[in-house]
């Protein structure tokens, strides 16, 4: 995956965003909110797998749409990197052998440790989870990137409409 061209657009994504801020106000701990709306996209992004849901027989939404939500975190991801002048570079991924609740849940403890420690070891140990959530969900580097793509311009659309 081409990590260079993502964080370059989400930069322009996150620059076009925060000039547009009204308030120095809005612009502060800017990065406490992302670590908050990762979480929460993930969370959405658990809720269209369904993974957890053990009471219901109800099956996972379209792919398309889990994607979607994945991509969601994948911005959030890649913008407190930003944040913290961090990047991530191709490593290879291991079959961790969990379950998709079990990645879940590391993938919250990742976001935890990262926030609580914001440096290069703790940011590539949750971009890798992410990824690794991501393999284990079926998708590949060309949907994920071209699945970013789309987002991003919808996201940009959003900003000039006031969203």
């Amino acid at each position: 995956m081409d990590y260079e061209y993502l964080f370059n657009k989400q930069r322009e994504l996150d620059t076009y965003i925060e000039d547009n801020l009204e308030s120095a106000a809005d612009r502060d701990d800017l990065f406490r909110k992302k670590i908050l709306a990762l979480q929460v996209e993930i969370g959405e992004l658990a809720n269209e797998t369904r993974c957890f849901k053990f009471w219901s027989r109800k099956g996972p939404s379209e792919k398309s749409v889990i994607l979607e939500e994945y991509v969601d975190g994948l911005h959030f991801i890649l913008s407190v990197g930003l944040d913290k002048g961090l990047t991530y570079t191709s490593s290879p991924l291991t079959h961790n052998g969990i379950d998709q609740t079990d990645s879940f849940l590391e993938l919250y403890r990742s976001i935890g440790a990262f926030y609580n420690e914001p440096v290069q070891e703790t940011y590539v140990t949750l971009f890798q989870s992410f990824l690794q959530l991501g393999q284990q969900l079926g998708f590949n580097e060309a949907s994920i990137l071209k699945a970013y793509q789309q987002k991003n311009e919808v996201n940009h659309t959003r900003q000039d409409e006031g969203y």
